[in-house]
This record gives C-alpha cells, sequence and structure tokens, in this order.
C-alpha cells in the first residue's frame, strides 16, 4: 500500500535533513523507507530524518515527559541509512525552526523551548545566529581508541566523549593533513564501540585564541550517514576535546569551522554540572510531496 508523505528539506550549516510532522504517531516508516528518502540519487537527499511526533505518543516520549511535562514535542532522529541516532545537534535547530514556521508550537524572545529526544530533554532558544540548544551534561569516556583513516599515514589516537550521542575525537598536525584525509571511506577504530561512534578530525586554527574565544577546525565521519558537511554534536565533541587536551585557562566559548560554516560551543557551569550548549543557523529549503511504496 502506498504512502504519500508531505516533506520538507531542511539545513543547519550544511547538516541536511528531510522533515515530517506526525503528531499522533501513526507513521512508523521502515529503515528502508528512510534509506530511500535520504539517497541523494534516487531520494530526496539528507544526511538524516526527523520525525515531529508528540512525545505523549511515541514509547520514548515517556521519559522525556517524566523529565519536563513541557517537552510536548518529540524529535524522532534516523540516520541516512535508517538506523536510530540519540541526537543530532544540527537537526534540532532546523526541528525547531520547522515547528515554528508551520504553525505546530511558538517561542517568544527570551523564552525556551523544550524538545524530547532519546539523549533527553533539550532547551532550545532564539540567538543572534540563529538557534542555541543547550545539550546538557556531557561526559568525558575517554581511553585512546586508535584511528585510521584513508590517507593518513599512521593510526592516530582518539578521545571518547559523549554528548549525548557517542564521538571520537582525532587531533591532526596541520589543515593539510585535515584536507587530505578521504572520508568516503569509513574511518576504522581499535576497539570498536559496540553502538559505533561519530568520528571528528580536527586542527587548532592559528592563534587558537582570539579575543577569549577559541578557534578550531574540522571534519566529521558520522556514523550511519558518512561524511556530512557538519555535525552539530560533533562541532561540541570536538570543541571540548580542544579545551581538554589545552588544559588549565582554555577558554569556555569556541568558534568551530566546518565544511559547510560555523558553529558556536559554549561551557558554563550549572547546579547540576557543566553543561554544553551549540548555536547556529537553521534554514528551511523547500516542502514537497512524496510517494513510498
Amino acid at each position: 500500500m502506498a504512502l504519500d508523505l508531505h516533506f520538507t528539506k531542511g539545513q543547519g550549516t550544511g547538516n541536511d535533513f528531510v522533515l515530517f510532522s506526525d503528531p499522533d504517531g501513526l507513521i512508523d516508516l521502515t529503515p528502508a523507507q528512510i534509506a530511500s528518502l535520504c539517497d541523494r540519487h534516487f531520494g530526496i537527499g539528507a544526511d538524516g530524518l526527523i520525525r515531529a511526533v508528540k512525545s505523549q505518543n511515541i514509547p520514548a516520549g515517556a521519559a522525556a515527559l517524566a523529565a519536563d511535562d513541557a517537552a510536548e514535542w518529540f524529535m524522532d532522529y534516523y540516520n541516512a541509512d535508517g538506523s536510530v541516532a540519540e541526537m543530532c545537534g544540527n537537526g534540532i535547530r532546523v526541528f525547531t525552526k520547522y515547528l515554528l514556521e508551520s504553525g505546530l508550537a511558538a517561542l517568544e524572545s527570551g523564552d525556551t523551548f523544550v524538545v524530547g529526544t532519546r539523549a533527553g530533554v533539550i532547551d532550545v532558544q532564539r540567538n543572534l545566529t540563529g538557534f542555541q540548544a543547550d545539550l546538557g551534561r556531557w561526559r568525558l569516556e575517554g581511553g585512546e581508541p586508535l584511528v585510521r583513516a584513508k590517507n593518513l599515514q599512521v593510526a592516530r589516537p582518539g578521545l571518547g566523549i559523549n554528548v549525548g550521542n557517542p564521538h571520537v575525537v582525532v587531533a591532526l598536525v596541520d589543515e593539510d593533513e585535515l584536507e587530505s584525509a578521504d572520508l568516503t571511506y569509513v574511518p576504522q577504530l581499535d576497539p570498536e564501540p559496540t553502538e559505533g561512534a561519530n568520528i571528528e578530525f580536527v586542527v587548532p586554527l592559528e592563534p587558537l585564541v582570539r579575543n577569549g574565544v577559541g578557534h578550531i577546525r574540522m571534519r566529521v565521519h558520522e556514523r550511519g550517514s558518512g561524511e556530512t558537511l557538519s555535525c552539530g554534536t560533533g562541532a561540541v565533541a570536538a570543541a571540548l576535546a580542544i579545551r581538554h587536551w589545552a588544559g588549565v585557562g582554555a577558554p569556555n566559548q569556541w568558534r568551530v569551522e566546518v565544511p559547510g560554516g560555523a558553529v558556536g560551543v559554549r561551557m558554563y557551569a550549572t547546579e547540576d554540572g557543566e553543561h554544553v550548549a551549540l548555536s547556529g543557523p537553521a534554514e528551511l529549503v523547500y516542502e514537497g510531496d512524496v510517494t513510498l511504496a
């Protein structure tokens, strides 16, 4: 039986998504259907798919509502291959923009919009760049898994960081080395995490700190999607890793350059520990209709 789906295409610093509204949780796409929609040759083309569903109508939304009953909407996010992902930093800004532009939610200046995700409840606010999302507490998973990537001559140690989803950050020597890495091939991790990981390759810019703000550049290979023009949670992980390596005196505010633009990362203290926030633009590109088998 065919399914007619009305969708919107959106992007945040080049990280692009197919979004659709399903408040009652009645549309259950298969991994194959999601992969078909995200296919850049035979489908719409995207790094991931986002379903806007009311938290009360999806099992994963129960924890969000228990944490904050204001989390009316749940960001049901999937990678381009159809696999489930916990969170997406660029995606949550585009998701918020989509709900606001569709008239499904409202967000006045200075107010906070609460979103349910598989990584917990995320608070989103408007700011000068577009939106800022408080990704909550982060976790240093440490270790030094070896990372091998095509065109990098030797394996490099990585640093495990979890910001609701898993990352391994690798420091490279310079921008030439960053550009030389061929991320059309999946980088290899040793040991391989059970749930996989997004892998960020990062270099500090010169000077590293300007006017109290750290500056770095990165590329990323996303679990389930391949190389993308940007990864919001990856930018956060990269900034946290560079701050960790830089040691005492490193700034808590960072500008992260990615192939699709730049995002801001800010670390700050709260009563329940240090939180990290991601800010950047969100754009809705076009909408249309597609029929799925």
